[in-house]
């Protein structure tokens, strides 16, 4: 059993190592939006991060932010949208139990909070990019990151895209990537509003008054046992469980072993010592699921399932397909391609040309890579034979896929293997309310304590959107800055 989790009473604290208005544990994108906000509000602020140095999984992500309503960005590309339409969208598209309250107020507020980026010096190029891919190759500042423009969504809400990306250029990950560039200028931001930064801190344990009020935590550095004191309140920021096996066993079995689309700090302590405190615990099973193929092989085949049948409209987004994939079709996928498109998709422009996979069988005939890949007799010429008769109409009434992807499957025809194609990470974690105080499992808030970013149960349910994480950990991060200045 591990008892580092444990509070640690105050009264059994000698001294303080550390001390300020308000400590925030972790400094990725949650962590420095809440240091921003509460130094903003007059809060003497110290920030504890477990690295060498800021940025977290956001530092190293494509930087997508979900943000939406009608922002600069998305009228300087000539792109109509609002607040009811952003939450009718995100209401289906976030899955089963999403909060509608915490969606339409993360909408009511994205206009706002595109604005802050902007003024915290957060740069978007005002250009659209509108190929299927996983991110733009360039430095293009908008795209479609949830299918909105697929079905169904298309029809519950008017598409819009709301993946923003902080610009720059010669992307790659690492230093160059949009998720860089993103921290950089907010984490410069700090550093002018008098945020201090810590590092190879390792918390470990929040420290409690006797009354239950959250007055700091315990950690470690380089080995040696320390405490730091939270006069107003400590907000943590420390990402998700995705590489606590566990945890992982324990919730979300089914991405265990798998790659985590995460960082390895993201360990769940964060989560571990809110819950020794009896903090309560949402959407603990819910993972976004990445699908590792490109979607510019997928947008030009079919994608059946272990039966041979069509389970998804291949444009869909690539998250979509791989939750679908990994929980609904036992993690069994087979991309049916033929030459033509085959070569269309591996000479198309992509940021993940990596992603591009080979063929795994070629056959001359659709029969014979049914017997090929050991499908059932009859069921994917049947599926083939349904798809291409309703494409050289230019209709998909099984699944809607758009008629700009509907061409009828010919000869030679290929098949790529994608069972254990699937990765991902945590989406659950601490429950909190709207200005992002941790909730006991009583209902009532715990005194002194916050959090947000992936170590809380956020905007996303049992659905995703990219872009959902950075923007909900960044505009729940900025409440949580300002609550626990206030307090």
């Amino acid at each position: 059993m591990d008892t580092d989790v444990y509070p640690r009473p105050v009264s059994q604290i000698a001294s303080w190592d550390l001390e300020a208005d308000v400590v925030i544990a972790g400094y990725g994108i949650a962590g420095v939006a809440a240091a921003v906000e509460a130094a903003s509000a007059g809060a003497d602020v110290l920030v504890l991060e477990r690295t060498g140095g800021w940025g977290g999984a956001a530092a190293m992500a494509g930087g997508f932010i979900y943000l939406g309503g009608g922002t600069p960005l998305q009228k300087a590309c000539g792109f109509d949208d609002s607040v009811d339409n952003m939450a009718a969208f995100l209401n289906v598209a976030m899955g089963p139990g999403a909060d509608a309250d915490r969606v339409g107020d993360y909408c009511a507020g994205s206009v706002e909070h595109f604005d802050w980026l902007v003024r915290c010096g957060v740069p978007f190029k005002p250009e659209f990019w509108g190929e299927p891919g996983w991110e733009p190759p360039g430095d293009q500042g908008l795209m479609f990151t949830g299918g909105e423009n697929a079905y169904p969504f298309n029809t519950i809400a008017e598409p819009a895209p709301r993946g923003h990306i902080p610009q720059m250029a010669n992307k790659k990950a690492g230093e160059a990537s949009a998720g860089y560039m993103l921290m950089k200028p907010l984490v410069e931001t700090a550093a002018a509003a008098g945020v201090r930064a810590v590092y190879d801190v390792h918390a470990s344990a929040l420290a409690v008054e006797s009354d239950g009020r959250v007055a700091g935590l315990v950690a470690r550095q380089y080995g040696k046992p320390i405490a730091i004191r939270a006069r107003r309140g400590v907000v943590l920021a420390a990402g998700s469980f995705a590489y606590n096996d566990a945890m992982m066993a324990q919730f979300a079995p089914r991405l265990l072993g798998r790659p985590g689309a995460s960082i390895e700090q993201h360990d769940g302590q964060a989560i571990r010592m809110a819950q020794a405190l009896g903090a309560d615990l949402a959407h603990m099973d819910a993972t976004e699921v990445a699908f590792l193929v490109d979607p510019q092989q997928t947008v030009r085949g079919i994608l059946v399932n272990g039966r041979g049948q069509r389970y998804v409209p291949e444009d869909m987004y690539s998250g979509r397909i791989g939750q679908l994939t990994l929980y609904h079709q036992d993690d069994t996928a087979y991309l049916i391609i033929d030459g033509d498109a085959q070569e269309e998709a591996m000479a198309a422009t992509s940021p993940t040309p990596f992603l591009k996979r080979p063929a795994t069988w070629v056959c001359e005939s659709v029969a014979e890579l049914e017997s090929e890949i050991g499908l059932p007799a009859g069921v994917l010429q049947d599926t083939v034979r349904v798809y291409n008769d309703n494409a050289a109409r230019g209709e998909d009434p099984l699944l809607h896929k758009k008629p700009e992807w509907l061409k009828p499957i010919g000869t030679p025809v290929g098949a790529i293997d994608l069972r254990a194609s699937c990765a991902g990470f945590t989406l659950g974690g601490l429950q909190t309310t709207l200005d992002s105080e941790v909730l006991h499992v009583s209902g009532a808030p715990i005194p002194g304590l916050y959090a947000a970013g992936r170590c809380t149960a956020g905007v996303a349910a049992w659905g995703y959107a990219s872009g959902i994480s950075l923007g909900d950990g960044s505009f729940y991060g900025r409440r949580a800055g300002r609550a626990a200045a206030k307090n």
